[in-house]
């Protein structure tokens, strides 16, 4: 959902610098100002990946971590949205790269969730938690197993040093259960190549290699062995 049509915000989503700069020299409680979300224009100027309207606003002291209604901040949005360039901005001024919302979910998972590699690498460069859980548990693992997002889960394992490959979500389920389950049969194989437990059980009692094709299970599971000898 976008902003009000030609409302301020509406201007900062859009990336109009120079109007919402004149707007702003006449009214400066916009400084301060929320939309009916709880959404301050950096929100909006964020979401819309408008870097250069982001650094005029940081420069007038607008908050680099506003919270709105959803409690999203920028650096949310801007990872939500795909837009680097203000995620990089952002983590450059030092917003909180672990921001959750109010269901738990931060930039990283919302990356990871929709595919944005670099702005993944960006986020774990800048010590995003690699195994940050939304209410229901789920980690950016368990998001980009279950999407099919293979780069995501090749780019989670690289930083593997802190990852929690077999991390449970509320139902119990790790990743590769997921992976298995929505029948992503390449990130299946990559994690278990990867040391991802074939044997563990979710809340149903099930196995990941339960929740896929009988086929498919018994490559997995002749992968595992293999894996087991080296």
């Amino acid at each position: 959902m976008g902003p009000p049509v030609s409302s301020v915000y509406d201007l900062a989503y859009r990336g109009k610098t120079e109007a919402v700069k004149i707007l702003i020299n006449e009214n400066p409680k916009l400084k301060t100002d929320m939309d009916a979300n709880g959404r301050m224009l950096i929100h909006w100027a964020a979401l819309g990946g408008h870097d250069d309207l982001v650094s005029y606003l940081l420069s007038l002291g607008f908050p680099t971590d506003p919270k709105d209604d959803m409690e999203m901040t920028p650096l949310i949005l801007a990872a939500s949205g795909g837009r680097e360039k203000v995620v990089n901005l952002l983590l450059s001024q030092g917003a909180n790269v672990n921001a959750q919302t109010n269901d738990g979910h931060s930039a990283l998972q919302y990356a990871a969730s929709k595919n944005w590699k670099t702005i993944c690498a960006a986020l774990l460069e800048r010590n995003a938690d690699i195994n940050i859980a939304d209410k229901r548990g789920s980690t950016p693992l368990h998001r980009s197993a279950s999407k099919g997002n293979l780069a995501i889960v090749k780019l989670l394992l690289e930083y593997g040093k802190q990852l929690k490959i077999d991390q449970r979500d509320a139902y119990g389920n790790s990743a590769l259960h997921l992976a298995c389950e929505e029948d992503r049969q390449e990130e299946a194989k990559v994690l278990v190549s990867n040391g991802a437990s074939i044997e563990l059980t979710n809340k149903d009692r099930k196995t990941p290699l339960e929740l896929c094709n009988v086929v498919f299970a018994k490559q997995l599971k002749e992968l595992h062995d293999k894996n087991s000898l080296v």
